[in-house]
């Protein structure tokens, strides 16, 4: 029988479909395992070798696992809503759901061919209104709520109401956008239009001015993530800093809780250490210093109140609404302008970028403590959104402010005994304090001879008695914009009334995505949604409606607005446990069965957007009953880069002649990627370079002494435009998905990033041909012996057995692969045929080559498919050494070596060793004065 890969995968991977092998059922007589991938994004590139590498790697571990009796849950879906697809849909006319089919289409028949073990009854998709229906009612339950301060979670919003009806804005535990002050009695007699506005600040989700990244060519806002130096990622259009109304999600008010839950999963240290980052935990104070010659106070917060007698100069972020209120008519020009340079850069760009810019707004702040007058000044390396948008600058000891303080010429004092700032900063929080104050100062806060630490817990007691500010904990994590200019995305389940938002009563979602005729923004600058003609809700037939009824006083304006992308793939984890479920995103029996995810495998590029988002997102779900464990993804593994081995050609300049590279130096060339595809172990197809670019028809080669053209090689990222990506289907085509499948994990550790190198593929279908030679001949007939093993047959296997168990649990996957190469390599060399060997070996290897597998376990005749198999456990008695090698020395000089029975006793050894001939030659006719025995290694005479 031949290993014909092709018809054998065909043939499983039909029967996988048809007797739904990895379709899953809740079942609490087994152990529950949830196996997540972070779901793709279907572009019409389709998947290259690097995308199935996360997906491999879990795929083994979820077949691992249901061998070892696991009920496991390893399902797949799309995050089918973008920004991509409606570009594309902008040029071509094409409807983004046509394309978006299209390429799920392709996503799917490409992941088929790899063989994984994802139970596709649970698909989902997040353009699905039957997915984005449960969207949409997490999104009503976020208006519906606010996070109470007190009880530390989400809670009904009309427990706020009886509050403010009962105390107003008074010691109000609650999170919100600005802080208000109003009495019981003016609340009641606000009109409905102001409550809202009030309820508004509080709100989970909400509506508020938010600092935006603006695209106006693609008419949206678009996240961090999509901006690149200053234009957007998709187009490299400009991108502007802009404030907006938007929806927002108070994802903020869940700092803490954010960061308590890093401490209960298990995540890798530095993974913990951005999100930690992200969240910016600081402790500090809030403290307000006037305006000389006003009535305006700027808030400051600071970490270090025992520097504020160090302050030299304040600094006004371009999009604090003071900028204008403190700019001077003589600054104005110089302020506008630098406000106009800075809406062209992303926070996270200022944030990166060192260079110091500034301008002065003309006027000064006066120091609570020193009553000093101080300048203050607008540069963007200070944020809007963390702290106040305004700080006090204390040169001597923060490296941003001193650089600034240098450029212009500001004053540097320092505050610590003997620090030396002649060069940097010094921002160590260790010393004893000085000039705090210094002479001629009036102020009843000294700090000079405390330390630091000291120093700072005075500071802040002074100001609290002194209600000069306020003891503050404050966090780097911003709310989440919610809202983008664009078609293709969830649509809110929200109309406007009066101007105030009201949500659709749940029993009447989803809300559908209507059609439009084109997908841009309109002429008046409303989102694409604007365009289309039935968009607007009938508050009492309860339906879409033409927006020619809008002035009948039942029907409103629907929002124009759409969901992120991050939307979708906040709780599809969830909607995975019970994707069929009309009434509830999940049932809540169904949720306490699988819980959470147990593993989540994905890239670490989400580590500060999707990972902090569906975090929040399912601690919301949680507060209102609907998750049942506060974090969603126990543990959680990111899969390493694999990068493109690019190929070059040297064209030779002012020709159309390329030559060999090991011939390139005799001429002055130009190195031009060709594609990878056309490259086979570095020597060019000459044929397929002249078919693959008209330019290149007519190309004359000059050739290495074999005839043959060499390519130059370099590893770099797979894209399309250095022409190194590697469509997996041809590797499939040419080598089987079980090849393609062992090569990716035995490329390397999977957390590291790796080339590619087709070159190395051989060498794994080769061992799988080694492997399938342990059951057939090379005519085809059965080698297959139903007889007893031998103890080394029984010692290679164990060995595999044991070392497989151990990797697969640590995801060391390349190890795995490596002795399962040896084993199969030492049982070759055994001749080793034996059925009981073979079972225990085609289920180990079951998880990584599993079509190859399922088509031995059937030759061995067994009538179910090896997934249900059970995993061999290892006997360590198999494992034992017989016989140990040692190396006899004399003197400490190796001479010679000698085999021993694994439990010799040490007398034993010693008189085996005596008594070889070749003993009486090294010691000469002379008696050992110490004969040493080290267990297991050597035996050395001394004389």
């Amino acid at each position: 029988m031949e290993y014909n890969f092709r018809d054998i995968e065909k043939k499983w991977q039909k029967m996988w479909v048809e007797n739904n092998t990895y379709k899953v059922v809740e079942d609490k007589s087994k152990e529950k395992l949830y196996i997540l991938n972070m779901f793709p994004y279907p572009s019409g590139a389709g998947l290259h070798v690097g995308h199935p590498l996360g997906y491999i790697a879990s795929d083994i571990y979820a077949r691992y696992k249901r061998l070892c009796g696991y009920n496991v849950l390893n399902p797949m879906g799309y995050d089918a809503y973008g920004l991509p697809a409606e570009q594309y849909a902008i040029q071509t006319g094409q409807h983004p759901a046509v394309t978006t089919e299209q390429n799920i289409k392709r996503y799917r028949e490409q992941l088929d061919k790899i063989g994984f073990s994802f139970d596709w009854s649970r698909e989902v998709r997040t353009c699905d209104p039957n997915y984005y229906h449960w969207t949409q009612w997490a999104f009503i339950q976020m208006f519906k709520s606010y996070f109470d301060t007190k009880v530390n979670k989400a809670m009904p919003i009309e427990n706020l109401v009886s509050y403010f009806e009962k105390n107003g804005s008074k010691d109000i535990p609650a999170s919100g956008s600005e802080e208000l002050d109003f009495t019981a009695e003016e609340w009641k007699a606000m009109d409905e239009s102001k409550q809202q506005d009030v309820l508004m600040n509080y709100r989970i989700a909400y509506l508020g001015d938010m600092m935006v990244n603006w695209c106006s060519e693609l008419g949206t806002v678009l996240a961090n993530d999509e901006v690149i130096d200053g234009l957007s990622e998709r187009g490299g259009y400009p991108v502007i800093q802009k404030v907006m109304r938007q929806w927002c999600l108070r994802v903020s008010a869940y700092s803490q809780r954010l960061l308590d839950g890093l401490n209960t999963i298990e995540w890798t240290d530095s993974l913990k250490e951005t999100q930690r980052n992200w969240i910016g935990r600081s402790d500090g104070a809030e403290m307000q210093f006037k305006v000389k010659d006003s009535d305006v106070e700027m808030t400051i917060f600071t970490t270090r109140a025992d520097t504020v007698f160090g302050v030299t100069f304040m600094v006004l972020a371009p999009e604090s609404e003071l900028v204008d209120t403190l700019t001077t008519p003589e600054q104005k020009a110089e302020v506008d302008a630098y406000l106009e340079r800075s809406k062209k850069r992303t926070e996270r760009e200022r944030i990166a970028d060192r260079k110091v810019t500034g301008v002065f707004t003309g006027s000064y702040a006066i120091n609570p403590l020193t009553k000093e007058a101080i300048p203050v000044w607008v540069s963007d390396y200070v944020l809007a959104g963390y702290g106040t948008g305004a700080i006090m600058a204390v040169p001597a000891h923060d490296s941003r402010d001193y650089a600034f303080a240098k450029h212009f010429g500001l004053e540097i004092r320092p505050l610590i005994e003997g620090c030396d700032i002649s060069e940097e900063s010094f921002d160590a929080k260790e010393g004893i304090m000085t000039n705090s104050p210094i002479e001629g100062m009036n102020t009843d806060l000294v700090l000079n001879g405390l330390t630091v630490t000291e120093a700072i817990a005075k500071t802040k007691q002074f100001i609290e008695e002194t209600k000069l500010g306020h003891i503050k904990t404050n966090y780097r994590l911003r709310d989440a914009t919610f809202s983008r200019q664009r078609y293709w995305g969830e649509p809110f389940p929200v109309y406007y009334k009066n101007g105030h938002p009201y949500m659709i009563e749940e029993e009447y979602l989803p809300i559908e995505l209507p059609d439009v005729e084109k997908f841009l923004p309109t002429e008046t600058g409303e989102p694409p949604l604007g365009r289309a003609k039935v968009w607007a809700w009938d508050t009492v037939n309860k339906k879409v409606v033409s927006n020619d009824l809008i002035d009948n006083k039942t029907v409103f304006h629907l929002e124009l607005n759409t969901m992120p992308g991050f939307a979708g793939s906040s709780a599809y984890f969830l909607r995975y446990m019970d994707p069929q479920n009309s009434e509830a995103l999940v049932a809540k029996g169904v949720c306490e069965y699988w819980q959470n995810v147990d593993l989540y495998v994905g890239g670490t590029e989400h580590a500060t957007g999707h990972l902090i988002y569906s975090r929040f997102w399912n601690m919301f779900l949680y507060d209102v009953d609907v998750a049942v464990r506060q974090e969603p993804f126990q543990k959680l593994v990111n899969q390493g880069m694999i990068q493109g081995r690019s190929n070059f050609v040297y064209r030779i300049n002012g020709t159309n002649k390329f030559v060999s590279l090991d011939k390139k130096d005799e001429y002055e060339t130009t190195a031009i990627h060709v594609d990878v595809n056309i490259v086979e172990n570095d020597f060019l197809d000459l044929e397929a370079f002249k078919a693959w670019r008209p330019e290149f028809s007519s190309a004359e080669f000059i050739l290495n002494e074999d005839g043959q053209y060499l390519c130059g090689w370099a590893v770099e990222k797979m894209s399309k435009s250095m022409f190194n990506v590697v469509n997996p289907d041809m590797i499939v085509d040419r080598y089987g998905a079980d090849t393609l499948r062992m090569y990716e994990m035995f490329l390397g550790p999977l957390e590291q990033s790796k080339p590619w190198d087709t070159n190395g593929i051989d060498g794994v279908y080769r061992f799988i041909h080694r492997f399938w030679g342990l059951f057939f001949d090379r005519q085809g007939n059965s080698l297959i012996e139903d007889k007893p093993a031998t103890k080394e047959e029984l010692k290679a296997l164990h060995k595999l057995i044991k070392k497989s168990t151990e990797d697969i649990e640590n995801f060391s996957f390349n190890t795995t692969v490596s002795a399962s190469m040896i084993c199969v390599n030492e049982l070759n060399s055994l001749k080793c045929h034996k059925k009981e060997i073979l079972e225990q070996l085609t289920i180990v290897l079951s998880p990584f080559i599993p079509h190859v597998c399922e088509e031995l376990w059937d030759v061995l005749g067994h009538e179910n498919s090896i997934c249900i198999a059970d995993w061999p456990k290892y006997n360590e008695e198999f494992m034992k050494e017989a016989v140990k090698n040692y190396n006899i020395s004399f003197n400490g000089k190796s001479r010679f070596n000698m085999d021993f029975a694994a439990d010799a006793s040490r007398e034993e050894i010693q008189k085996m060793v005596l008594e070889d001939e070749r003993t009486s030659r090294w010691l000469e006719g002379k008696e050992p004065k110490k004969i040493i025995v080290v267990p297991g290694k050597i035996v050395n005479l001394v004389f």
